[in-house]
């Protein structure tokens, strides 16, 4: 089976993680939650995990990086814990639904959202954020990068264009280890981050990081092992935002995905990029498909065929010859409106991919294309 569904969840995990990961799983009790001696060993690693991530994307102290159980749990809380009735937010229709449906909710309680348009390129409109940025806003929403086309977000440029007073909360789902992302130095106020794609943890991890300013306010209420005597949330971070048990197994993935890429994040984009590469200029010279994406480190490659709706393609890329890949909406309704698609055919690479495997996935595709 050749494995091209990356942006989905990540097929291939290092030695390290699945090591740790197997570790965590034989011997494991609560984090915080009792004082015996394996408790505090459990604590002590959920922390080094936290510091560990607290380096990796810049935040300014450890108890701003909040672990949760994936990126729409995380932008969740950075959208319905911070924004309320009478606020405005601008974000676009290149957004995953993790931020789409958030602030449709949040329509419904008084929130006024905007959303910018793709240029005729497939990028975010910046002109549209900056004119619209005049009229106030208390946030400005933005994937970092499209987990349809691959296609990035010059976050720089748009914070350049944003009130000071604004926030900036990013969805990280398909850019987060793929690319040095350090929120103090880009102004990102909340950057919600995927650990099962390009951070190799495994499936159940994630995490929200956030600046000094950026206060959300918790979303769900339960067991944090501190304060148990008052039955409101404890008023400091991350327990504030971290109600029940952690999830320890997912968390030292994470941490140990980390670890991973501060040694190997560079070659593994350079790679990255030359299969995206190969695969796309192949796609490009098959007649009957047009592309969606172009050359990114995040190694998606969008398209679709002349003859062939794009679900029915992803099943006889799986049934009929073993490559798995995604088609349909990828659950980012908007930016097909924008793109005037119906669904695409989305395979995924990663550093873990190779170049046999790119050939036969081009031999494959044009096959299709020709029937």
């Amino acid at each position: 089976m050749i494995y091209f569904d990356n942006a989905a969840t990540g097929g291939f995990k290092p030695d390290g993680v699945v090591q740790a990961t197997a570790a965590a799983l034989k011997m494991n009790a609560n984090p915080g939650r009792s004082g015996h001696k394996l408790s505090l060993a459990c604590a002590e690693r959920v922390f080094a995990c936290r510091k560990e991530l607290t380096e990796f994307f810049g935040a300014p102290t450890a108890d701003r990086v909040v672990f949760t159980k994936n990126c729409t749990e995380a932008m969740n809380i950075a959208l319905l814990g911070t924004l309320g009735a009478g606020d405005r937010v601008i974000s676009t229709v290149a957004e995953h639904n993790s931020v789409l449906r958030p602030l449709n909710y949040l329509k419904s309680k008084g929130v006024e959202v905007v959303l910018a348009p793709l240029t005729r390129t497939g990028d975010i409109d910046l002109s549209f954020i900056a004119e619209e940025c005049k009229k106030g806003v208390k946030a400005v929403v933005v994937t970092l990068a499209s987990n349809v086309t691959g296609v990035s977000t010059d976050v720089a440029a748009v914070r350049a264009r944003m009130p000071e007073s604004a926030y900036l909360i990013c969805d990280g789902a398909q850019a987060c280890g793929h690319r040095k992302i350090d929120i103090t130095a880009l102004g990102i106020d909340a950057l919600a981050v995927a650990g099962h794609k390009g951070m190799l943890g495994i499936q159940g991890s994630g995490a929200l990081v956030f600046s000094g300013r950026f206060n959300p306010r918790p979303i769900a209420f339960g067991g944090t092992g501190s304060e148990s005597y008052s039955l409101d949330m404890p008023d400091f971070y991350p327990d504030r935002l971290e109600a029940g048990t952690l999830s320890y197994p997912a968390i030292i993935s994470l941490g140990e995905g980390a670890l991973y890429l501060k040694s190997h994040m560079n070659e593994n984009r350079d790679r990255t990029v030359y299969l995206t590469d190969l695969l796309l200029n192949g796609l490009s010279s098959i007649g009957g498909v047009r592309l969606y994406s172009r050359t990114n480190d995040c190694g998606i490659a969008a398209f679709a065929f002349e003859n062939m709706q794009s679900e029915m393609a992803a099943y006889r890329f799986s049934e009929e010859f073993s490559i798995c890949v995604r088609g349909g909406l990828h659950c980012a309704p908007l930016i097909h409106k924008a793109l005037g698609s119906e669904g695409l055919v989305r395979a995924s690479l990663s550093a873990f991919n190779n170049e046999r495997e790119v050939d036969y996935f081009l031999r494959v595709a044009e096959k299709l294309a020709r029937e």
